[in-house]
């Protein structure tokens, strides 16, 4: 399912806040984007708990229970796990990838917050949540009865908010700061092979391995660092994480180039952290950069007198670096007026 209107943490928390109380909500959304986390937080903050069924681990049995005879009639038996005296919040993960036949079951479950003759108690929220079809991950088509049970949205990863949880829980800070350079790398879409893939959850393990030879007082070894970072996230974010370690010692090492008072690395041992720094410098441009020349002021000036030079210089060094930074990536592209200025000095540097 592709909503038209998608939600950050922060809109999906107000969402459950308001709605969950009163109709089930499905949250949509990639593998690893903080679903179940954005569930567990809701209820803790509401003062329940949480309680998660795993739909491609179910039977229709675990929902409905088993039967019994009493007074020489039958009744179903619900699961302990579910059959609770207190509100709790019920948390139906990866709804989608579940049988047809387990889906039929979670029907009275869901709409009418019953199973059998045993009721949720008064006060119990049902959320589930489940992923996307393109996502390469387990899904099932839902039934159209399911659907129209409940309230559908859409969840998307907002890198502001992450960042302003990940300060708070302790992410360490290599992840925060290269993310703060770098945000459009906090998610990549899932690949159609089986390979790690940048995610918020990806990149809080990526942390969490690294707290744990902080813990130890151990400081990983640039190769220890580059399996740590390889078996998490996606492989060219990998290597520009890695580079972006590298040169630690020196944070401003790009702000120091525009201002002339350092040069691009240019040493084939640095040839990742050129890479990573030439990235920046693009994303430095797409920034600051006008769409129109004429309204340049004093300092866009100036960048862009410097970022000339700055052309040549990488273009010296590595002719595919310099034509990275001018490509079209995705739709986002330098000002047409900045492109005209370079192909003036560096005519072959725009791909045809």
């Amino acid at each position: 399912m592709n909503l038209p209107v998608q939600v950050t943490q922060e809109e999906l928390s107000d969402i459950l806040l308001n709605v969950a109380p009163v109709r089930p909500v499905f949250i949509w959304g990639a593998p690893g984007i903080g679903k179940s986390a954005l569930v567990e937080k809701f209820a803790a903050d509401c003062g329940m708990e949480c309680v998660s069924l795993l739909g491609s681990q179910l039977a229709p049995e675990d929902i409905i229970g088993i039967p019994r005879i009493r007074d020489e009639v039958s009744e179903f038996l619900p699961p302990k796990m579910i059959a609770r005296k207190s509100p709790y919040v019920l948390f139906l993960d990866e709804l989608n990838a579940c049988s047809q036949e387990v889906q039929k079951a979670f029907y009275s479950l869901i709409y009418e917050r019953r199973i059998g003759e045993y009721h949720l108690p008064e006060g119990s929220v049902v959320v589930g949540a489940g992923n996307r079809t393109q996502d390469s991950a387990i899904v099932k088509t839902m039934s159209s009865a399911l659907v129209n049970r409940m309230f559908h949205v859409e969840l998307r990863v907002n890198t502001k908010q992450w960042l302003d949880w990940a300060y708070t829980e302790g992410i360490h800070p290599w992840i925060t700061e290269y993310i703060s350079i770098r945000p459009e790398h906090l998610f990549a879409a899932p690949p159609k092979t089986e390979e790690p893939f940048s995610t918020p959850r990806s990149w809080h393990m990526l942390s969490d391995l690294i707290r744990e030879y902080d813990k130890a007082g151990i400081s990983p070894t640039s190769e220890t660092l580059k399996r740590l970072a390889y078996g998490c996230v996606s492989p060219n974010h990998a290597g520009m994480f890695l580079a972006f370690t590298k040169q630690l010692g020196n944070k401003n090492l790009l702000s120091d180039i525009i201002k002339g008072e350092a040069h691009w690395p240019s040493a084939p041992e640095d040839r990742d952290v050129l890479y990573f720094l030439a990235q920046s410098f693009r994303d430095r441009l797409l920034l600051d950069l006008p769409k129109e020349k004429e309204s340049m002021n004093a300092d866009q000036q100036q960048l862009t007198h410097r970022a000339k030079a700055l052309m040549k210089e990488l273009a010296a060094i590595n002719f595919e670096l310099a034509q990275l930074v001018v490509s079209d990536d995705g739709g986002k592209t330098l000002p047409d007026w900045f492109l005209l200025e370079i192909v003036r000095d560096l005519p072959r540097l725009i791909r045809k």
